[in-house]
């Protein structure tokens, strides 16, 4: 396993119930700023071996990006029994509920 890929699990698992990060937001801080889509490849893969919340992870502009209707539910579902706000256009508001772990390191 790379470092990058150890990096990302590491974020994801340390993500809290009722926050989200974005897969650019990780990647940076996993050190590939433009790995966004390794994080994509890495959630889909490693999930279930990691037991990864990958629920918390979203996109750029704090909207679910699951297409398939299952696994958007699935998502959606998982994310509001922890607090999380989903507007009906399947969006969450990133500076309400965006996670900054590196700003939790400082207090």
């Amino acid at each position: 396993m790379t470092p990058f890929t150890e990096k990302v699990i590491q974020i994801i698992k340390s993500i809290p119930e009722g926050k989200v990060m974005t897969y650019g937001q990780i990647a940076r801080l996993a050190g590939s700023p433009r790995g966004a889509r390794q994080v994509v490849r890495i959630l889909h893969s490693l999930s279930e071996k990691y037991q990864l919340p990958w629920h918390r992870v979203i996109n750029a502009k704090g909207e679910i990006a699951f297409k398939d209707e299952e696994l958007r539910f699935k998502q959606i579902t998982l994310l509001l029994e922890e607090g999380v706000v989903v507007d009906k256009h399947d969006r969450i508001d990133l500076r309400t509920y965006r996670y900054h772990p590196l700003n939790d390191l400082f207090l």
